[in-house]
């Protein structure tokens, strides 16, 4: 379907409600009155626009459209119109620039927050994130709104939203060599989860992400940390999870990278491990003398 006709229409809308905009604020506009009526209508007209640019795929005009809308709706006092254009702005921008994006959804994070909304600004901070993870790929950065959604979800009581976003920064911390950071996340959400019976199945794995962690930094670490776990966690014990590190652990000491890859290759074959697993596997097992490096 051919949408450029709508474009053109968007174009002209655009005209017209820059003119009322320009009209309300002019001494006669004021003299007789229907300012704010007149900026009203240019919000909608911009509002109209925008779709009508999203129909057309042009995300960028869209993107515009809907920020001048917002604008108006905050010289109107009309906060959540004001923050919903500036996520509808956002939302355009995502496909045509990225930055600007980000800049439309901190402002209507910044309403939302001065609203006492913290549940929608968590929302759109994880929005942020996911944006500088795929789109932007500055992960220090994707970890800052990650951290920052995960306080506000703490302070509405959303535990289990906060432990989505925390577990998202303990693994690019890990990833980053940020180990002891990592830790401390994996500790909290594991023991976090560990006393509901829906979740405890998940707090083996914090645990065993947690252990992988110690492992990188000090073989003793790991050890006290496992048994640690297993305190806590009594269950841990008779985990997969448990009985592989153990493995590693022993491997480790006698420097054995043999016994350390059929630990690993044993444990894959039942339950697969993803690229992170195998990624810090990698790292503890280049700390074995004469390692050749690979997991093969």
């Amino acid at each position: 379907m051919d949408n450029s006709g709508k474009e053109k229409e968007a174009i002209q809308l655009m005209a017209d409600a820059d003119k009322k905009v320009k009209s309300s604020g002019s001494f006669l506009g004021g003299m007789f009155g229907g300012g704010p009526h007149k900026v009203e209508e240019a919000c909608e007209m911009y509002c109209r626009a925008a779709n009508m640019f999203k129909m057309a795929k042009n995300w960028s005009a869209a993107g515009n459209a809907f920020c001048k809308a917002a604008r108006l709706h905050m010289q109107l006092q009309n906060k959540h119109d004001c923050a919903t254009s500036f996520i509808d702005a956002g939302n355009a921008y995502k496909k045509s620039d990225p930055n600007e994006a980000i800049k439309c959804l901190n402002a209507a994070i910044d309403i939302y927050t001065d609203m006492g909304r913290f549940t929608i600004a968590a929302k759109h901070h994880i929005s942020i994130a996911e944006i500088y993870e795929s789109e932007l790929v500055d992960i220090e950065k994707a970890i800052a709104h990650y951290e920052q959604a995960a306080d506000y979800y703490k302070g509405e009581e959303s535990n289990s939203s906060a432990n989505k976003c925390l577990l998202k920064v303990g693994a690019y911390c890990a990833q980053l060599e940020q180990y002891q950071k990592a830790i401390e996340i994996y500790e909290q959400v594991g023991a976090n989860t560990m006393d509901n019976p829906l979740l405890k199945y998940s707090a083996k794995e914090y645990f065993f992400k947690a252990s992988l962690c110690h492992f990188i930094v000090d073989e003793l670490n790991a050890k006290i940390a496992v048994e640690k776990y297993e305190e806590m966690f009594p269950a841990f014990s008779d985990s997969r999870e448990c009985k592989l590190l153990k493995k590693l652990l022993e491997a480790h000491e006698e420097q054995n990278s043999e016994a350390f890859t059929e630990a690993v290759k044993e444990f894959d074959s039942i339950s697969r491990l993803d690229q992170w697993h195998t990624t810090l596997l990698l790292r503890i097992k280049k700390t074995i003398q004469g390692d050749e490096g690979d997991l093969k």
